[in-house]
This record gives structure tokens, C-alpha cells and sequence, in this order.
């Protein structure tokens, strides 16, 4: 298993900054304040998702002949917390539910728009726009999110439309406004945004970008902000989120879970411990890395690359990571190669040209489906699941928790496309 480390930015509690500015909320900072403050201070907002638990499972892996040369058993009540020391661990993993938070929302996807949704209703938003790929799982779960709060999405999806709505295509065109846009458009993004947006807002409606909302500390957004918050009902209020989420205001969801978890009857803040996350942006990972080494937890995170190269990966991070410093300035990021966490951008088992499907992955996914009830689709949370079975082979020191990210929608737009993968699954 190929390996990369990136350094993190640590996370102190050390400022000399005064202030961090949210247009409902303001955390006053001092030199002294502890980190762990800081970060309770930073979650106390609205949020989206009622709570941020999601089930913890055991999955025990034993070797045997045949697919893949393992068979998994899954525990749906594990010992958790003081006991998980007592019980025996032998060769199993750890895995959190999150493709259980909602029936249609991703589990990454609710945790990157738990921050945001509340701030839209806040600011009295009346239509959200974002894009994605044709089986964009982000523009799916922005459709519902909105629905389910009386808002209009419009969903820009690139390329053509297909002869079959399935999956995450389906539920987008079901709960939202879909536009398709031919790809050489599409690959300017945030002026294909921007344009739509103004469209959208019409004449006499206002237009800001989802970073707008946090980043409030110059005059012109401040007042551009008041005026998006006072302005009539009747006039349009559109607010731009930019491809899959991948905002600095999405690590707050991470925060909040990655606190949630360190809780003494769940996984606790000296236990270390290993996690594992299929990466499509990176964004997940990201949150989780920054969030741990904030609460000064022995964690480490393995990535694993799917749809990228180890040069943008860490590019995205960087990116996250200064974007973050800058909206939350209550913590002060510095490098160093003796942090004691980092992240580990990990290629995948097999690694491809991401989209494609290889042979003998989706009867794998049916071989877990079967033994344990966890359903995991062959482009993403399969790949977090071979190496979370790959680590528990020599890990003895840590626990190893998959984060399972959800994504068994896309298995239909799989379908639909490799025919074959599924019309000859046999016992």
C-alpha cells in the first residue's frame, strides 16, 4: 500500500487575533483561551442534522479460500468506550454508520452542509445553485436539503442528459431544477455559477457565495450580507455553493463528529486511533485531520485517492486549511514535520481511471452486503473497506474505524452503466 504523508497544520490555542465574525454569531478569542474551548465556542451554532451520532459497528475479519480470501462478520452492538480495552479486538475494524443519517443525503454530504443549511435559513435564502457530475451525489443531497426546508435548488449537471433517471440523477431531477451543460462550459466553474446565479436573482435579487456568509470581516461583505439578510420576501435571494461542498464551512461538520466521538463512552481522547475515508475531494479527510489534531487527539487519518492525483489532493488541502484559518481565525495554523498528526493519502488496493469499475468488485460488494447488511458500492466506500481490512491484518497498537460516507445510490447509475457487473452476479 502506497503512502503519503502530508503534513497538517496544527491547531493551537494560541491567538493574538480578537475575533471571529459570522453574520449570527461571534466567538471572542483571547491569547489564553485552551484549544478545546475554542472548538466548543466554534460549535456552538444551529446545525442541520438534529444530532451528530450515527451506529458504530463491529466488522470482524477472518481469512478464508475463495473471493478475495476473506469473510467479514459484522457486530451491530460492540463494546465501546472503557470496555473496548477489556474485550477482545482480535482482527475486526470499527465502522461509523453515516450512510445511515439519511435515506437519500450521502453521510459526507449531511456532515459538509450541517454548518451551511442553518446559515441559509438564517439569512432567509430563497434559492441555492451548485453543479456536479450527472450522478453528482452533492447535487442530490442539496435538492432534498433544500426541499425539505421550502427552499428552489438549481442543480447544474455536466454533460448530456441520460436515456435512464436512476440513482443520485433520479433523486436530483425529482427534488431540484437540473440543467445540463455541455462540458466545455462546464469547465469554468465559477463563471458558469455566477452567470446562472444572476439569472436567477433576476433584476432586483441578490447573489452571494456560500464563503460570503462567514467570511463577513471586510466592510463591503458585511454590508452586502446585511442587505442579503433584510432584503424583501418577494425579492430573490441566491446564494452559490461550489462543486461537492468543498468550502472551509464544511469542515465544521467533521468538527462536530470528530468531538462527538472523542466522548469518553465512544472512542475517547487518548485511545489511538486509526480512520479510514474513501477521498473523492478530499474535503472528509481534511475535516477530520484538522478536527483531531484541535482537540489534541492521537488520530491519524489514511485517505484514500480515488479521483485524483497526490498533487491536488495536497492542493486541496492547503487550499481548506488557509481558507479555514481565514473565516475561524480564533486558531493559528503553523508547519512542522514533528505534528503529531498527519494525514496519509493512500492509493487504493487497485488503483484506476476513476468511474471505472473492475472485475470481481461489485460480487465483493454483494459477498459484505451478504455477511454483514452493510451495503458499500464499488467507486468509493469499497475502497475505504479494502484497507481498513488491509490495516487491521498488522495494526496492534490502534483501533481502526472505517468512516462509511454512504454513496449505495450510486450503485443504480452503476448499474445502469456496467450492465453486465450486475446482470452476471452468481452464487
Amino acid at each position: 500500500m502506497k503512502v503519503q504523508r502530508s503534513t497538517f497544520l496544527a491547531v493551537t490555542g494560541k491567538s493574538n487575533l480578537h475575533h471571529f465574525h459570522s453574520s449570527s454569531q461571534r466567538i471572542p478569542i483571547t491569547s489564553e483561551i485552551d484549544s478545546r474551548e475554542f472548538v466548543s465556542k466554534l460549535l456552538d451554532r444551529k446545525w442541520g442534522l438534529q444530532c451528530p451520532a450515527s451506529p458504530i459497528q463491529q466488522i470482524s475479519v477472518s481469512s478464508v479460500k475463495g473471493i478475495d480470501k476473506f469473510s467479514f462478520l459484522n457486530n451491530t452492538r460492540p463494546h465501546l468506550g472503557d470496555e473496548m480495552s477489556k474485550s477482545k479486538q482480535g482482527s475486526s475494524f470499527y465502522i461509523l454508520r453515516d450512510d445511515l443519517l439519511h435515506p437519500l443525503v450521502n453521510g459526507n454530504k449531511a456532515r459538509k452542509l450541517d454548518a451551511l443549511l442553518p446559515l441559509v435559513e438564517d439569512h432567509k435564502v430563497t434559492d441555492l445553485v451548485t453543479c456536479g457530475g450527472c450522478q453528482s451525489a452533492h447535487t442530490a443531497a442539496v435538492a432534498v436539503s433544500c426541499a425539505e426546508r421550502g427552499l428552489r435548488s438549481h442543480l447544474l449537471l455536466r454533460g448530456e442528459q441520460p436515456d435512464v433517471l436512476t440513482g443520485y440523477n433520479l433523486v436530483s431531477t425529482m427534488y431540484g431544477n437540473v440543467q445540463y451543460v455541455p462540458r466545455s462550459r462546464y469547465a469554468n466553474r465559477e463563471e458558469m455559477l455566477r452567470t446562472y446565479a444572476d439569472l436567477v436573482a433576476g433584476e432586483d435579487g441578490t447573489v452571494l457565495w456560500a464563503k460570503d456568509i462567514v467570511e463577513g470581516r471586510d466592510t463591503m461583505n458585511v454590508a452586502k450580507m446585511d442587505d442579503f439578510s433584510s432584503m424583501k420576501t418577494s425579492r430573490r435571494k441566491v446564494l452559490i455553493v461550489n462543486e461537492g461542498a468543498g468550502d472551509a464551512l464544511a469542515l465544521l461538520g467533521m468538527f462536530r463528529l470528530v468531538q462527538h466521538l472523542s466522548q469518553d463512552h465512544l472512542l475517547g481522547k487518548k485511545r489511538p486511533v486509526k480512520f479510514v475515508v474513501d477521498a473523492g475531494t478530499g474535503t472528509t479527510a481534511v475535516g477530520l485531520g484538522v478536527a483531531a489534531m484541535s482537540l489534541g487527539l492521537p488520530w491519524e487519518i489514511n485517505a484514500v485517492m480515488l479521483a485524483d492525483t497526490l498533487k491536488n489532493y495536497k492542493r486541496h488541502e492547503d487550499h481548506l486549511i488557509a481558507e479555514f484559518s481565514r473565516q475561524f481565525p480564533g486558531s493559528v495554523f503553523c508547519s512542522g514535520l514533528d505534528m503529531n498528526q498527519m494525514i496519509k493519502w493512500i492509493d487504493r488496493q487497485h488503483p484506476r481511471k476513476f468511474g471505472k469499475v473492475l472485475e470481481g468488485e461489485v460480487e465483493m460488494c454483494r459477498k459484505i452486503a451478504q455477511e454483514t447488511g452493510v451495503l458499500v458500492d464499488p467507486m468509493y466506500t469499497l475502497a475505504a473497506w479494502e484497507t481498513a481490512t488491509e490495516l487491521v491484518q498488522d495494526e496492534k497498537s490502534s483501533i481502526v474505524v472505517m468512516l462509511h460516507t454512504g454513496g449505495t445510490l450510486g450503485m443504480f447509475g452503476l448499474a445502469q452503466r456496467y450492465k453486465t457487473c450486475f446482470t452476471n452476479l452468481k452464487d
